[in-house]
């Protein structure tokens, strides 16, 4: 019976020990893609207030804009 427990004893550590290692890479994957939406969360700020700040009543001239398939 001492056996069967240690047998089982180790298995049951074997598996802590791999679903440990397994959340930790998970957690550095999470935090990478936080930085990632961190940052293009940033990028997006920007570019909506920069779009915010043009003088949105100057006309746009079509004429000065290249069609897509230029």
């Amino acid at each position: 019976m001492t056996g069967e427990v240690e047998a089982r004893l180790e298995r049951l550590e074997s598996r802590l020990a791999y679903q440990e290692d397994l959340l930790m890479e998970l957690n550095a994957g999470v935090a990478a893609l936080r930085e990632t939406l961190d940052l293009q969360q940033g990028q997006l700020r920007l570019l909506w207030q920069q779009l915010q700040e043009r003088d949105v009543r100057e006309p746009r001239n079509p004429a000065d804009e290249i069609p897509p398939h230029f």
